[in-house]
């Protein structure tokens, strides 16, 4: 990878030179546990001075500079990773303009890794500060302090912010922007006849109500959570049946509208903030535990076949640290695992400190099955009302023994007929006796006379009429015991009490070499900012303490990764790319924010809202920058083609699962049930994946079976189960994420499968003509009124004259068509043709991208 140098006319050591030397030469050259050939290239004084060879370079002659010849000639660096011709163009830059540094150099400095100050002020390492809102020239289209940091940068290139969108074009996209969905007509109609001045906040504040809203964003998180319901590792992508509970922890938090700095610290340390045992965990307790599962969502190897279990253990970790680092850090951090970080300023023994932090929780060297890491709780509601109904089952489960009891007396008094009198007392004792405490007389005398030895099951099972008296009092047991909630498994992260393994620097990041013990703690980057210490255990509660206090440090206002992390990937949700371009990689190779004020800005007044989400979303909605039209101009194409200033709304397409919950929505076959276990997918005889139960035998083989799914296949995606080997078809045509092992950042591409799917699913063909027969149903014998209709439901918009006579026709050339081609008397020309129409609307750009 070539870094981004700006290459000035005279550059400078600590600017461009030192970072290209840091990523290519300081690993036997100045951070390594020992100087290859003497020489030291973190200075430019040490670069002169050279190794055991002479001089490194001489200044103004980088033709005589044994640093220009080595690189020159790819003798070095070692290895298949040599310098990119601008990269020694570069340093031959430098070294012929005299090889010059920003500032003058310390006499000396300590060996290994060293960060400069210059890397210490890399914007997104810099606290984040209150920045003044600009003054600008055209006031009136300010809305919030958002429109005054966008326009402040549009007018120094002599722009301004686009009109407002259409409302109806407003109203979809805050609909498919918060709950994934687009409005319904009724919908529409109460906001376009809405002439209040509070008319879109309204409806702004009625989306961030709907249950709908938690599913749409619990999505988004759940992307950089690499949420799954399989293991992945192996081809055998073992299912997880008690992930779920985290996904629903998830969709809760945020309907709920759960403050993000209290949601990050119960995902990282919910087990903390408890005492074990968990039995007696109340319900918001149980959500804390619930919560850790989010450290659970790596893939792992554990109970795969024939698996090393050190070298899976040690995966999982690794793949939890990425998915921590890259969505709450928004660093590479899993780039220093095996040597210091080639571009930004963490060492590996930083690393090491951050895998501190979670290794009493994931010990390695004793590491648990997975099911074993499982605990079994039920509510505390949820055991009142089991004892209740074992109460209940018990009552009856008594008068089945006293009939019991009553029929094995009766029949015992007419066996004494066949005893001699004499023999009453003694059988009676015998009988009354419990089997196992019978003594050798007594089990001699009912041997004698077997008749007396009743066995009252075997009479009722010959009774016809006790038989059923009997079976009532098993069967309504039965049935009350069935409705007992049910123990249920969940997947969380919790600590050994009184175990507090070690952790080692791994050479090369192999398990097998450990060197030095490293202790938990923050990176050495972040030493001035005051985040606090990271305990090896901390004596006031039960656990180490370590996750709670690294979770906590997060937070802090001091922090300043977390808050800008957060605020650039919500900004990235509403516009499709974010202030700053790569949102999980904030340093030295990620993009630059276009506009570092306003994300500072958002960033410090999300946390001063209380790390409120819903504030975020209804401020950015609120903007005029955000109501902007997409529309092209010319001035806007010549002078910012990329649309980084901002100065018009960018066209999204859809995400795979807002596509198919959009489609469900708009032929009403879906199927809002909130929560639960997910819905079950499947190959089908084609190999493509779909949504179904698994009915193949031993041998792999389709046996034709289905299994009534009962409406859950109608429900919205988020519940789809997530196989990390199988993804459902639709979703994957359409760039779901691959969770390996978390998406940090979905693409979108366009591509001819996707136009294949469309035309072709099973799927979309089925839903085509659900909304035809709602087209029917609800205008029916007006197929002007139904175009009107579907076009309102599809666009959320009305068709023009145009759109309507053109449809129009093709309904009608549709319907003589398939009128001519009909083969079955069942056949309905009609619908046919409105389906074929529906499908064409469904399939279009119109329908998939956000304007």
């Amino acid at each position: 990878m070539t870094l981004g140098f700006s290459n000035p006319e005279v550059p400078l050591f600590e600017q461009e030179v030192r970072s290209l030397l840091k990523t290519h030469c300081f690993e036997c050259h100045g951070e390594g546990e020992k100087l290859k050939g003497g020489l030291d290239l973190r200075l430019k004084k040490l670069i002169v001075k050279g190794g055991d060879t002479g001089p490194s370079i001489v200044l103004s002659a980088p033709e005589k500079s044994l640093l220009i010849a080595k690189v020159d000639s790819q003798e070095m660096p070692p290895g298949k990773k040599k310098l990119h011709k601008q990269e020694i163009e570069l340093l031959k830059l430098w070294i012929s303009t005299g090889a010059k540094t920003a500032s003058i150099e310390p006499d000396k400095i300590a060996s290994g890794f060293m960060i400069t100050e210059n890397e210490r002020n890399h914007w997104a390492f810099r606290k984040i500060k209150d920045p003044i809102i600009p003054q600008i020239k055209n006031t009136s289209l300010v809305k919030n302090p958002i429109d005054a940091f966008v326009l402040h940068k549009l007018e120094s290139k002599g722009l301004t912010l686009s009109k407002n969108v259409e409302k109806h074009l407003l109203l979809r996209r805050a609909f498919i922007d918060l709950i994934g969905m687009p409005p319904t007509p009724l919908e529409l109609d109460f906001f376009l006849n809405d002439n209040s001045t509070d008319a879109y906040e309204k409806q702004i504040d009625m989306l961030l109500k709907s249950p709908h809203y938690g599913e749409r964003w619990g999505r988004h998180w759940l992307d950089v959570a690499g949420y799954a319901d399989s293991e992945g590792f192996d081809g055998s992508d073992i299912i997880r049946t008690s992930a779920y509970h985290y996904r629903d922890y998830v969709i809760r938090s945020l309907n709920e509208g759960k403050p993000l700095n209290q949601f990050i610290i119960e995902q990282l340390a919910g087990d903390e903030l408890l005492k074990a045992p968990y039995q007696s965990t109340s319900s918001a307790d149980l959500e804390k535990l619930i919560a850790t599962g989010f450290l659970r969502m790596a893939p792992d190897g554990s109970s795969a076949k024939d698996v090393n279990i050190k070298l899976s253990s040690n995966q999982t970790i690794a793949d939890t640290i990425q998915i921590v680092s890259t969505s709450l850090l928004g660093l590479t951090t899993q780039c220093a695992q095996c040597h210091n970080h080639r571009y930004d300023p963490i060492s590996q023994a930083d690393y090491y400190k951050l895998r501190a932090i979670f290794e009493p929780a994931l010990n390695w060297k004793a590491w648990k099955t997975i099911a074993s890491r499982e605990i079994k709780i039920q509510y505390p509601q949820d055991k009142t009302k089991s004892a209740e109904l074992e109460a209940k089952a018990l009552a009856i489960d008594k008068k089945k023994t006293e009939l019991l009891n009553t029929i094995q007396k009766v029949e015992f008094e007419k066996s004494l007929e066949k005893v001699p009198t004499n023999l009453h007392s003694e059988i009676k004792k015998a009988f009354e006796t419990p089997i196992l405490k019978r003594n050798v007389a007594q089990k001699k005398i009912l041997s004698d006379y077997p008749n007396s030895n009743v066995n009252a099951a075997l009479i009722i099972q010959r009774d016809a009429k006790l038989s059923l008296e009997f079976k009532a009092y098993t069967d309504e047991a039965e049935k009350i015991r069935s409705l007992k909630p049910a123990i249920a498994s969940y997947r969380v992260l919790t600590e050994e009490p009184g175990i507090t393994p070690t952790t080692n620097r791994f050479e090369r990041g192999d398990y097998e070499q450990p060197k030095e013990l490293i202790k938990p703690g923050h990176f050495d980057l972040f030493a001035s900012h005051n985040l606090g210490v990271i305990p090896e255990d901390d004596s006031s509660i039960p656990t180490t303490g370590r996750r709670l206090a690294f979770a906590k440090s997060l937070v802090s206002e001091n922090h300043p990764l977390t808050s800008r992390v957060l605020v650039n990937r919500f900004w990235m949700h509403h516009f499709g790319q974010g202030i700053a371009g790569n949102p999980a990689d904030f340093g030295k190779l990620g993009e630059a924010p276009s506009h570092p004020e306003l994300l500072d800005w958002l960033a410090l007044n999300f946390m001063k809202s209380g790390w409120n989400l819903k504030e975020f979303h209804k401020l950015v909605m609120t903007s005029n920058t955000y109501k902007q039209t997409s529309l092209r101009t010319e001035m806007l194409q010549k002078v910012d083609p990329a649309n980084k200033l901002l100065g018009r709304m960018n066209v999204r397409r859809m995400e795979a699962e807002s596509i198919r919950d959009s489609i469900l929505r708009i032929s009403s076959k879906i199927n809002e049930k909130l929560y639960g276990p997910p819905v079950p997918v499947t190959p089908d005889d084609y190999g493509q994946i779909i949504i179904g139960t698994d009915t193949r035998d031993g041998a792999g083989r389709f046996t034709g079976k289905k299994v009534d799914l009962k409406g859950e296949e109608f429900r919205r995606s988020i519940y789809i189960q997530v196989r990390r080997s199988t993804p459902l078809a639709v979703f994957e045509s359409f760039d779901a994420p691959i969770v390996t092992p978390n998406c940090e950042h979905r693409n979108f591409s366009t591509s001819s499968t996707q136009s294949l799917l469309m035309l072709n699913s099973q799927f979309i063909q089925e839903h085509a003509e659900h909304l035809a027969l709602k087209l029917q149903k609800e205008a029916p014998a007006n197929i002007e009124e139904q175009i009107k209709l579907a076009w309102t439901l599809i666009y959320t918009s009305s068709p023009t004259k145009d759109e309507c006579d053109l449809s129009l026709a093709f309904i009608k050339e549709q319907t003589n068509s398939f009128s001519k081609s009909v083969v079955k008397k069942e056949s309905n020309p009609e619908l046919q043709s409105l389906t074929a129409f529906c499908q064409g609307l469904l399939i279009s750009n119109r329908f998939l991208y956000v304007d």
